[in-house]
């Protein structure tokens, strides 16, 4: 079964409109509601419910891509605010993780470290947005995220309180950070190849924008 770009049909040429009320963009807006509720459960110690939560909140990242290619309702307003929703869900997840005593502080540096660098330098560089295509090590480290920070929490779960569960958790999330960074420095490559390719410092066409 295709994980990655699941959904898309080989003989129907995506579009992207304008438009935001389209179910896969409010499917990203629920995962937005899932991360207080699950910051709600945490803070309550109730890790049965913030585990399904969090379940869901990392289910809906996949479903929302799947739905926008199968029904071709791609759209400008998606492009940019599932991004978000996935930067937001990861760093308050691992901001909880760590007040709660549950992941080192190491998690939440190597996840909003790279973020902010690259926030500053799309500023720097092109005062906004450098809109760059996702890469794959991008979407590959998003996945082990989203699938480390559930197995993790089920540790702390009453009768799933199991050794392994909460070493391969964080097994799982060491190579999502290790991913991370790694992907945040081909952005950070890509965004300067496209801005040398932009301003002529490189003979046009050189400058993919491709993060590795």
């Amino acid at each position: 079964m295709r994980l990655v770009g699941a959904g898309a049909r080989p003989d129907t040429e995506l579009t992207v409109s304008d438009q935001f009320w389209t179910l896969p963009n409010l499917i990203t807006v629920l995962r937005f509601l899932g991360i207080p509720l699950f910051v709600f459960y945490i803070s309550g110690d109730r890790y049965g419910s913030a585990f399904l939560t969090l379940v869901v909140v990392g289910c809906t990242d996949w479903i929302d891509g799947y739905l926008a290619r199968r029904l071709n309702q791609v759209s400008t307003t998606g492009q940019w605010l599932d991004p978000v929703a996935d930067r937001l869900a990861l760093i308050i997840v691992a901001a909880t993780f760590v007040v709660d005593g549950m992941a080192p502080v190491w998690l939440i540096l190597s996840i909003a470290v790279p973020d902010a660098i690259l926030i500053i330098n799309s500023l720097l560089l092109f005062r906004g947005n450098p809109d760059l295509p996702v890469s794959y090590i991008g979407k590959v480290r998003t996945a082990l995220l989203l699938l480390g920070a559930p197995l993790l929490l089920l540790g702390r779960v009453d009768g799933y309180d199991y050794q392994w569960l909460a070493s391969a958790g964080s097994v799982v999330l060491a190579l999502g950070c290790i991913g991370h960074v790694v992907a945040a420095a081909g952005y950070l490559r890509a965004a300067r190849r496209k801005y040398r390719s932009q301003h002529g410092h490189v003979p046009a066409g050189t400058g993919t924008g491709h993060a590795p």
